[in-house]
């Protein structure tokens, strides 16, 4: 009995501590090229947890670990929805491809507290509408007040009320309540930076009272910027007129990247948390310079602050993880030699040494990217490096029999090694080299050492992809053809003119 007992307690131990979220569900009318994603809505730079297929019937399922407690971003067919998870949830959405995500229900384990959320969204809402934000922020400081204390207290008061009826956690509760918080801040920075020209008094400042009414508001700091965004959005609405000042006076020359100037310009903010000063440098960081156009110089000094400068692991692993998945492995370290599956049945190995260098393709037949418009392209890359350069073409699908389908429809007649990766986007190699829906159809060189040979490419047309296919195989490829050109400049007179007929 006592043994019995105790692997009881066992289990539920595991249960309770458990991150997995499992999902399933079914939206009429689905289309099986449409894709499922949730993603973490609170942090910084976070990717897709979980990318699901759809099938013929609008049926789905999957599960993805749950980093935290809270707010999930649901996307389908580029529309998006908030959904409250907790791990160890079982988690059922079910509702129609036509109206999401206007209507869907959440039933299972996130029942109550996405019931709530729903219904306290419409009490807000309703009353939200009957404000008049250009009325309120143009009231003398005294009136303004007054009337945030009672748009504050009403509101709480329809969070508790919806909070009766539907019986959530207490924790989604206070995210509603903190959101409210962080919302009326925002109003209250607006009227802040809107004062001046309303009062047509420049040298207008905000009372204690304002002040007092702020520091009330934002009394829990810290759970404010682990779990809502609008919060950061505040502080930097605080920070733009002093933040703009500095990066004039600090950036003659133009060219220095908005993440260098910003952490200059915290190292000034004696009156910022570190953890506010993570957030913050984060955004600016994952919002203006960490993407595929950034220059090898400028990555390595965002990895230079994100180093130096960010203290908080989770943040600090997330801007990590958000530059693996854009720029890709570096150039020199092995190929992944995750498990790859031949038409055939046999197995492939990208790390394997070759007697000539090879481009690698990443795709699914789900992806909007790659269709029959754009294979004619690949057709004449194949043809033209063909005799120097092996070709990888590596399908992403969920299923193998989709592979075999996908390959023999779009790859027919283009000469390379089709293989699968098992498994799809949660593969080994999805993972090994950071490959998410966004970033497919997607290229990279590998050496006929079994080495990265090239940072991920997009576009096959890339000047700069040429020249690697060009360096790695000793060919040279053509450049554009003249009626090209021509064509363009006989297209420009008609572009320049445009204004002139207005």
């Amino acid at each position: 009995m006592n043994k019995f007992f105790l692997m009881l307690l066992i289990a539920f131990v595991a249960m309770s501590c458990s991150k997995k979220v499992e999902v399933s569900g079914n939206f009429a009318g689905g289309s099986p090229l449409e894709r499922i994603e949730f993603i973490e809505a609170s942090g910084v730079a976070t990717l897709p947890l979980i990318n699901m297929g759809v099938d013929a019937k609008g049926n789905f399922s999957g599960s993805f670990e749950a980093p935290k407690d809270g707010m999930y971003i649901m996307t389908y067919a580029g529309k998006q929805a908030m959904i409250y998870l907790k791990g160890g949830q079982k988690v059922n959405i079910s509702g129609s491809a036509q109206s999401f995500p206007a209507q869907f229900t959440v039933a299972g384990d996130a029942k109550n507290n996405n019931q709530y959320l729903k219904e306290v969204q419409k009490l807000i809402e309703g009353y939200a509408a009957k404000i008049n934000v250009g009325e309120l922020v143009s009231k003398d400081e005294p009136a303004f007040l007054k009337e945030i204390e009672k748009i504050s207290n009403d509101l709480n008061e329809k969070i508790e009320t919806a909070a009766k009826s539907t019986s959530p956690d207490s924790e989604v509760v206070q995210w509603k309540k903190d959101e409210l918080n962080a919302s009326v801040l925002g109003l209250m920075n607006q009227y802040e930076m809107n004062r001046p020209m309303v009062s047509q008094n420049p040298n207008f400042k905000v009372s204690k009272n304002f002040t007092d009414v702020e520091a009330k508001l934002k009394k829990d700091e810290d759970r404010l910027l682990k779990n809502q965004p609008i919060y950061r959005n505040y502080l930097l609405g605080k920070l733009s007129k002093d933040f703009q000042a500095f990066a004039e006076a600090n950036n003659k020359s133009g060219t220095e990247i908005s993440s260098v100037l910003f952490s200059k310009f915290l190292d000034t903010k004696k009156d910022l948390s570190q953890l506010a000063k993570d957030y913050l440098l984060a955004f600016v960081m994952s919002n203006s310079d960490i993407n595929p156009s950034t220059s090898a110089a400028d990555a390595a000094k965002l990895t230079k602050i994100i180093d130096e400068k960010i203290k908080d692991k989770e943040i600090k692993e997330d801007l990590k993880r958000i530059q693996f998945v854009i720029s890709g492995p570096k150039i020199g370290e092995a190929a992944p030699n995750a498990k790859l599956i031949k038409a055939d049945g046999g197995d492939f190995n990208l790390s394997a040494a070759t007697e000539k260098p090879k481009l690698v393709m990443f795709y699914a037949s789900w992806n909007p990217y790659i269709s029959e418009s754009n294979i004619p392209v690949l057709r004449e890359v194949v043809k033209f490096y063909q005799p120097k350069m092996d070709f990888v073409f590596v399908n992403l699908d969920d299923t193998k029999d989709q592979f075999t389908k996908t390959s023999s429809a779009l790859l027919q007649g283009i000469p390379g090694t089709n293989v699968y990766a098992e498994n799809g986007m949660n593969s080994q190699i999805a993972k090994d080299l950071g490959i998410y829906g966004f970033k497919m159809p997607s290229y990279v060189a590998v050496g006929k050492d079994g080495k990265i040979a090239s940072k991920f490419f997009y576009n096959l047309g890339d000047p700069e992809l040429v020249t690697v296919l060009d360096n790695l195989t000793g060919l040279k490829a053509p450049t554009a053809a003249p009626q090209a050109t021509l064509q363009n400049e006989l297209l420009a007179p008609e572009t320049q003119s445009a204004p002139e007929t207005k």
